[in-house]
């Protein structure tokens, strides 16, 4: 199950600070879990081609259909930390962090049994491992139309991880830790919003960086009104990222699809550090920062033709 549907979620950066934790010392927790990922990733790409899909979560369908149930499944996923944020209050309210704590443990115990019941679909025998991982990793490095693609999904999606620091922005802006869950239940209702637009409508580089002048802004500003800047900019993100996914799932025509996929979501754990280190530096206006760059090169992405679209010289 999504790790954001469970009750700490919205609490265990809040968690940290309250025993202690310095900025710094908190972005070092989730820079590890992001080396865990960047070790993990493309070998578990590989495997969900070669082995089981069931066991590695990978969504797929018909090419041209991809944006948009990829745009509603990322729109229907992300809502669900809004009820998720409700009990997060009440557990909260009851037993602090470690009653919040066990509960959350019981619920990915319960999904991880659920898991184990799903149909595995039948598909033709794809070669050995091995063969997989280099066919995946080959595409990625020798297709021009692949891997320029992998990069600007990469990079924005390493922005996602801003997300951990929703609940500490809240509290930056005087939320109580036990209002943070509900303060900032809007941002993830945002980013399904920008998500189900993804696969209908195409985003500009210019609006993305203007979103993050916005959460600059807001950063600067520092009150609780700002929450909904910061909303604001997660729903363009969303629309952005679920683009650039889209764009890079309509370039890879090999077999080894999800070995690519998992090659874009390596290099954003890679990325994801530069934002962990910029929240340490600088916060939200750090980290606003940062994404001006990759709002350019998405627009500049978006200029090169499709492989089956025609070049037409100017006049």
């Amino acid at each position: 199950m999504p790790a954001d549907t469970v009750p700490i979620y919205p609490l265990y950066a809040l968690l940290f600070v309250a025993t202690g934790l310095s900025d710094a010392q908190v972005s070092a927790l989730f820079a590890i879990w992001s080396a865990v990922a960047v070790v993990a990733e493309v070998p578990f790409g590989a495997f969900a081609d070669r082995f089981s899909r069931k066991w590695s979560v990978v969504g797929a369908g018909a090419d041209e259909h991809f944006g948009h149930v990829f745009g509603q499944v990322t729109a229907v996923g992300l809502p669900a930390q809004a009820p998720a944020a409700l009990p997060a209050v009440a557990l909260f309210s009851t037993g602090g962090f470690a009653l919040v704590g066990w509960v959350s443990v019981a619920t990915c115990l319960g999904a991880a049994l659920v898991a184990t019941r799903l149909p595995e679909a039948p598909r033709p025998e794809p070669g050995s491992y091995l063969a997989v991982l280099r066919s995946g990793l080959s595409e990625t490095v020798r297709a021009p139309d692949v891997r320029l693609p992998v990069l600007v999904v990469a990079v924005p999606a390493a922005v996602d991880a801003v997300e951990e620091y929703f609940p500490l922005i809240a509290a930056g802006w005087r939320a109580p830790i036990g209002l943070a869950p509900p303060a900032t239940v809007a941002i993830p209702l945002a980013g399904a919003a920008g998500a189900a637009l993804g696969g209908t409508r195409a985003p500009s580089g210019v609006r993305c960086g203007g979103a993050a002048v916005l959460l600059g802004g807001a950063g600067l500003v520092g009150h609780p009104a700002g929450l909904a800047v910061v909303a604001v900019f997660y729903g363009v993100y969303r629309l952005v990222l679920v683009s650039a996914e889209a764009r890079l799932q309509a370039r890879i025509t090999g077999d080894a699809r999800a070995t690519v996929t998992s090659v874009a979501g390596l290099g954003s754990e890679v990325f994801s550090f530069a934002v962990h280190g910029a929240w340490v530096v600088g916060g939200v206006v750090a980290v606003a920062v940062l994404v001006l760059p990759i709002a350019f090169a998405h627009g500049w992405e978006r200029t090169r033709p499709e492989p089956d679209e025609p070049v037409v010289s100017p006049p």
